[in-house]
């Protein structure tokens, strides 16, 4: 507080001082009262009911009514108390317009800066739970605790980056990617349509890191006259023939060759097909804590989420029930893979198998990823993750039970993805009507299952 009070009192030679500044303001204060005195001898308030506005309720029309009252010879009080009360009115509601305005302005930037908060809050709780397990069991040999309280690792580390593997790509993402994660699609101009309406939305969403990998020349000059940040690959590549020919499937096969260089220079991967509209941002609803967390074919929590399915066989009498565990497939469409050593063993076996076998690649897939050790195979350690099937739902789950319900249809999920149905396009136009734009109808006309 001195040093505020010297500010005030240590003024430049000829400046106004504080104290001289209310001594005018009480002179002029006074002599303001000294002629309402004069001019209002029955009381300024009973004089107020004489006051009337402009008919433009302007600054300046009640000036110009005042001169010419003053010449006309009539009464001057009543119009000296209009220009004042316009004087006044005009000042409270340019203050309250602008007050307004920079509070609504505050508010959302408040809300912004709220909401990358708990995403980053969200992220940090994360990493500290994630390096936590991971010092519990790669360091000294931890003593059990108490019941209960034991959690084993399924966070493995990740891998450390290795940019000579493609410098090229590496300096992509490093524009790309946020947080060292990003969307990446693979694309042809077979699907140029859907390609599209993927990126529409993602860019409608505001969604930053995403990336598309072009496999032929066609879909790299689409995306950049839209631009749309896009990845070519070297002309060279033994595969690149087959990713400018093939169709959804051989496509689908290819990535999980592509992907692995990604992993390599240490990004985490959110793979999705071209056949999927976003509605929000995924990055925000994911957990992290496994190697590949993914999306589900299931479409009840059973099927999404695992059940006991008992299998009777008659003919073993007392012992004719036998306890099977059963969980639908995950979609190899769309999933988020972390950059560690057991998601590129992954990558590796799936893309093998697809170079020796004929086989459908989320198959395979589901297979490498599920299938347990025994004699003459040893199964993959990798951690995965069931997404939340109301969050990243399929288009089973939409047509077939959610359009049906009146809570469900509240529900606004994260992506919704068209895998269920060949009528890709007019489908996932449908979904924008529904969720975008507000068409409570735009999902009727479909059938639950294919329209042939």
């Amino acid at each position: 507080m001195a040093g505020r009070r010297d500010g005030l009192l240590t003024r430049p030679h000829g400046s106004p001082s504080r104290g001289s500044r209310i001594a005018a303001a009480v002179a002029v204060g006074i002599l303001l009262g000294c002629v309402c005195a004069f001019l209002y001898p029955d009381g300024l308030f009973r004089s107020f009911s004489r006051v009337q506005y402009s008919a433009d309720g302007s600054f300046q029309a009640s000036v110009a009514r005042v001169l010419t009252m003053v010449s006309l010879g009539m009464d001057l009080k009543a119009n000296v108390i209009d220009v004042v009360f316009m004087c006044i009115d005009t000042l409270v509601k340019c203050e309250t317009s602008e007050r307004t305005s920079m509070l609504k302005s505050e508010n959302e930037e408040l809300k912004k800066q709220v909401s990358e908060l708990i995403a980053k809050l969200k992220l940090t709780e994360q990493s500290v739970n994630q390096a936590q397990k991971q010092t519990l069991t790669l360091g000294e040999q931890p003593k059990a605790g108490p019941f209960g309280t034991v959690k084993s690792l399924r966070t493995n580390p990740t891998v450390v980056p290795d940019e000579s593997v493609n410098t090229r790509l590496a300096n992509i993402l490093t524009k790309v990617a946020v947080r060292k994660e990003l969307i990446v699609a693979l694309a042809n101009s077979n699907v140029k349509d859907m390609l599209e309406l993927w990126f529409q939305n993602i860019k409608r969403i505001g969604i930053p890191n995403y990336l598309v990998v072009a496999l032929d020349d066609e879909t790299e000059r689409f995306c950049n006259s839209n631009e749309v940040p896009v990845y070519r690959r070297n002309p060279d590549e033994s595969i690149d023939s087959i990713g400018r020919t093939g169709g959804n499937h051989v496509v689908s096969g290819l990535k999980f060759r592509i992907l692995r260089e990604f992993l390599q220079l240490g990004y985490s991967i959110l793979l999705s097909d071209v056949d999927i509209i976003y509605l929000q941002n995924p990055f925000d609803h994911l957990y992290r804590d496994c190697d590949v967390e993914s999306m589900s074919d299931g479409h009840s929590n059973m099927t999404a989420y695992g059940y006991d399915d008992v299998f009777d066989e008659i003919t073993m009498g007392w012992a004719r029930y036998a306890h099977t565990m059963r969980i639908w497939v995950y979609n190899s469409g769309f999933f988020y893979i972390r950059p560690t050593v057991p998601s590129i063993e992954l990558l590796d076996r799936v893309a093998d198998r697809l170079a020796h076998e004929q086989a459908w690649d989320q198959r395979v897939f589901n297979e490498e990823l599920f299938y347990p050790s025994y004699p003459g195979y040893d199964g993959l350690h990798a951690s995965k993750r069931t997404m939340d099937m109301y969050l990243f739902m399929n288009s089973k789950v939409l047509f077939k039970t959610v359009r049906k319900d009146a809570h469900l249809r509240r529900l606004k999920p994260v992506i919704v993805h068209v895998n269920y149905h060949p009528e890709k396009f007019a489908r996932m136009k449908a979904v924008i009507e529904f969720y975008v734009n507000g068409k409570q109808d735009a999902l009727d006309p479909f059938p639950d299952g294919s329209m042939s």
